[in-house]
């Protein structure tokens, strides 16, 4: 027997069909917005940052030639001094006698050389009357010979006595800044000896020692001779000091060792610095950063537009015409302020995100934008 249907059931049947039927499908979320770069290629310089050690340009270790007593210094501890100006004198009165005999020498050969070549003379106009024997003629020229030979060697003797007296005074060979001495008046020297007086150095202008491993030269070499990489002539440099200022003026690199060091497996490479102002001292430690050569359309992406994933690959992902996001694996050479020089990967005309990495995955349509945060220009 069937249940009669209550009115009031009806009624909320009829109230509940017609809601359904009012509301909608919700509409699709909007594509999420990203920001882009559209990368460029051009000429990047290969700029990299090396350890590098300041070297004067010219240093002299002040040595005594002779052996005496130190009777004056004449110079102010780190002072500079001129090439030829007297630092040292040593007591000179045993060199002054020296010199004395040696003067008295060369006098008294002098003197017996007019009367052994007239006893030659007279000699040989004897022998030709038979008045004395020829034997006695050739003895009388040899005591001659003697005589002229006498007067060379004390006059090499007068020579020698006097550059000893001359290095009683020890002059600076350079120019520059001396440092402590290492004596004082009354000290004994000893020509020869180990110890060093003084040391002068040039720091007008100095060397900077820089060390590149081999590895980074053959690869630049390699690069060169494929073509994508050309020689940076007179390649400026720049420096970095110790309390991580850079340094205001510019220096010129002047050339690379041909031989690589066993015990770092580095090559040294040089470069000079005008130090006018003296700043750069000898043995500091600074970071050089030199350009060493141009890459030939170079593509440059800015650097917070690549990732690594868990496996350490660098990863970019890219904007399709379809606005679909692709992921790109690249190879990056080296960084150019906030840049990466991409190797290989992406192209000239790519569409990099730069933001909203981490909302998006690939294949998902994204709505390409201007980046919020403007990046550094992509070309050099």
């Amino acid at each position: 027997m069937r249940q009669p249907i209550l009115p009031g059931f009806i009624a909320l049947a009829a109230v509940l069909a017609l809601t359904a039927c009012s509301k909608e499908a919700p509409p699709a979320p909007p594509p999420p917005q990203v920001g882009v770069v559209t990368l460029g290629s051009g000429a990047a310089p290969l700029q990299t940052e090396l350890p590098g050690r300041i070297s004067a340009l010219e240093t002299s270790e002040v040595r005594p030639q002779i052996s005496g007593i130190v009777r004056d210094r004449l110079f102010q501890e780190g002072a500079m001094v001129r090439a030829g100006q007297t630092l040292y004198i040593i007591a000179d009165a045993p060199y002054r006698a020296t010199l004395g005999t040696a003067q008295a020498n060369l006098a008294r050969a002098r003197a017996s050389i007019n009367a052994t070549r007239l006893q030659a003379q007279r000699y040989r106009e004897l022998v030709g009357m038979n008045a004395v024997s020829r034997q006695e003629a050739d003895n009388a020229d040899a005591a001659a010979q003697q005589a002229v030979a006498e007067v060379a060697a004390q006059r090499a003797a007068v020579r020698s006595a006097q550059i000893d007296l001359d290095f009683t005074r020890i002059k600076a060979p350079i120019s520059g800044r001396i440092g402590r001495s290492a004596v004082t008046p009354g000290a004994l020297v000893q020509a020869g000896q180990a110890e060093i007086l003084a040391t002068i150095q040039r720091t007008d202008q100095v060397y900077v020692d820089i060390s590149q491993s081999a590895a980074q030269l053959l690869d630049l070499r390699e690069a060169m001779r494929a073509g994508g990489v050309t020689a940076s002539r007179a390649a400026p440099v720049r420096l970095i000091l110790p309390n991580g200022k850079p340094y205001a003026r510019e220096g010129r690199l002047q050339f690379s060792e041909v031989t690589v060091d066993p015990t770092s497996g580095a090559v040294t490479l040089r470069a000079t610095f005008p130090n006018p102002d003296g700043m750069l001292l000898p043995g500091m430690f600074v970071r050089a950063q030199l350009t060493e050569g141009l890459r030939t359309n170079a593509v440059l992406a800015p650097q917070r537009g690549i990732t690594r994933d868990q496996r350490g690959r660098a990863v970019a992902l890219v904007v399709g015409r379809d606005n679909k996001v692709a992921q790109r694996f690249v190879t990056i050479d080296r960084p150019i302020g906030s840049n990466w020089i991409v190797s290989s990967g992406l192209r000239a005309g790519d569409r990099l995100i730069v933001e909203g990495m981490m909302a998006v995955r690939p294949g998902m349509v994204v709505t390409p934008a201007a980046p919020q945060q403007a990046p550094r220009s992509t070309r050099n």
